[in-house]
């Protein structure tokens, strides 16, 4: 994989799983609805593991967009945010854009992703409510 990155008003995302700042990015999951009880070493492994899409300012992380992928036919989009004081300038949108767009995300036949607020951004980019919901079926752990 070849590390890609994209600047906006000072601003800048980047593909470099070397930048990635773990502290930063179990500091807003902890705290976050979706990922509150995720220990530190399960933050860890999750960005190892994935296409990492981190946004900075001035060399800190102010924001993630992770997918999981076999770049062929199917991606998971998780962990997306941007920190409380950075939202409402565009930079989620522009988060999205840029994995939207990244070249071995293309073609592929499924993403999905779970949200609880934000489906008017995904909306943006031709994500809709499961077509066959009867299709999907998942195993929970509430404890992970």
């Amino acid at each position: 994989m070849d590390i890609r990155e994209y600047f906006k008003d000072g601003f800048v995302i980047s593909t470099d799983p070397n930048k990635l700042q773990p502290e930063e990015v179990f500091a807003f999951l902890s705290r976050s609805y979706w990922a509150k009880n995720r220990s530190r070493e399960r933050v860890v492994l999750c960005l190892q593991k994935s296409l990492c899409f981190g946004l900075y300012k001035g060399g800190r992380q102010i924001g993630l967009a992770r997918v999981v992928t076999d770049s062929s036919t199917f991606a998971y989009l998780g962990d997306v945010y941007v920190l409380e004081e950075y939202q409402h300038r565009g930079l989620g949108k522009w988060l999205v854009s840029v994995v939207m767009a990244h070249p071995d995300l293309q073609g592929l036949r499924v993403w999905c992703l779970l949200t609880r607020d934000a489906h008017e951004l995904y909306k943006q980019f031709g994500f809709t409510e499961l077509k066959f919901p009867a299709r999907w079926m998942e195993k929970l752990d509430p404890s992970k």
